[in-house]
């Protein structure tokens, strides 16, 4: 008597298959991209911040991952202080000078952690996502006109 092969009824996966065969969910909140982070830049240096400093950046992360680019752009709100960044204006004359120049042209933004406390985030938008480049507890981006 030959044995019969008992067949699992679950769907078989793999990951190639789940990606060509979902369509992705229409977001347009902001979402938040660690991918061009500038972790050697010592004057943008979070090494040795309390948990505080953690938690607020979080809280503010989140927070604006329920709003869209245009709705962070256009806040006028001075908890937030959303603008462009003049480089020129700034300590840092050479911008993102780690990126490569197509991600150069792009407009700088940068929003306020928390009220004049916690400093702010530094990066640039491509689509809903902001790409971090460089969390500034100490306000040196606009503190100290010197170049570098």
């Amino acid at each position: 008597m030959k044995k019969k092969k008992i067949k699992d009824d679950r769907p078989v996966y793999s990951s190639r298959s789940i990606r060509e065969t979902q369509k992705p969910l229409p977001d347009s909140t902001v979402h938040f991209s660690f991918k061009h982070l500038d972790m050697k830049n010592q004057k943008f240096n979070i090494d040795n911040r309390k948990t505080q400093y953690f938690i607020k950046m979080l809280e503010r992360l989140k927070n604006l991952s329920t709003l869209s680019p245009q709705e962070i752009l256009s806040n006028r709100s001075r908890a937030l202080r959303a603008h462009p960044i003049t480089w020129k204006d700034t300590s840092e004359k050479s911008g993102f000078n780690h990126l490569n120049e197509q991600l150069k042209e792009i407009t700088p933004y940068q929003f306020e952690i928390s009220r004049d406390e916690h400093g702010r985030v530094h990066g640039f938008f491509i689509d809903n996502i902001f790409f971090i480049i460089w969390f500034d507890p100490n306000h040196q981006l606009y503190s100290s006109q010197k170049a570098r």
